[in-house]
């Protein structure tokens, strides 16, 4: 997961008045730890949609950071990927993803120091839509289309919906992408998923999983 750029420029400049939890926070010797909790769509969200686990870990990102002094950040993120085959032109191809990410908020002295936190949806796509490439051959020539509403966690999320253009299979297909980004329980979540265009039946699938998201999973 790429760094956010300004994350060494947003440390704090100048006299810093300390607390003793702040003395700990700039003097400390071991790294300054975050978790994440797991966000994830339910069994029967899975099985309604023919959707499979592909894979969920538990990652550490980290970063040095300044806070007065040269301080490291140590957080762990969760990443959970699932899949679904699907039929296209008479072959069936896994060509249906789905992917929940949660990173945790990561507040040092008043600043955030989330890689992501300050990326708006389309640069969100940018850093994490390889996360539902799958079979595809990348992808190019993404395009915002609509943004839609969801009820996600118990709150109205917008959903952004993207298209573009990927290789499956030696054919050049459109793909749609539907992204939700959010944060929730102390953890920024983000949603994404991507199916063939020429599937919108897939893109209704890919809701029930955005709707059904549970968090915090341990």
């Amino acid at each position: 997961m790429r760094s956010r750029r300004s994350l060494l420029a947003a440390g704090a400049t100048g006299a810093l008045t300390l607390s003793a939890g702040c003395l700990d926070v700039v003097l400390g010797n071991e790294p300054l730890e975050f978790h994440a909790s797991r966000v994830a769509p339910t069994e029967e969200a899975l099985a309604e949609t023919g959707y499979e686990e592909h894979e969920s870990t538990n990652e550490t990102y980290r970063e040095e950071v300044d806070v007065g002094v040269t301080r490291e950040i140590s957080a762990s993120y969760w990443r959970s990927i699932y899949t679904k085959a699907v039929e296209i032109q008479g072959t069936t191809l896994e060509a249906a993803t789905f992917a929940a990410v949660s990173v945790p908020g990561m507040d040092v002295l008043g600043t955030d120091y989330n890689p992501l936190s300050e990326l708006d949806n389309e640069e969100l796509l940018d850093q994490l839509r390889e996360q539902i490439e799958g079979d595809y051959d990348g992808l190019r020539d993404v395009s915002h289309d609509e943004t839609i509403s969801l009820e996600i966690l118990g709150e109205t999320r917008d959903v952004d919906r993207f298209l573009a253009t990927t290789d499956l299979e030696g054919q050049e297909i459109e793909v749609a992408v539907l992204l939700a980004a959010f944060d929730h329980d102390g953890d920024l979540l983000v949603l994404l998923g991507g199916h063939p265009e020429m599937l919108p039946d897939e893109g209704v699938d890919l809701e029930v999983l955005m709707e059904s998201v549970e968090h915090p999973l341990e």
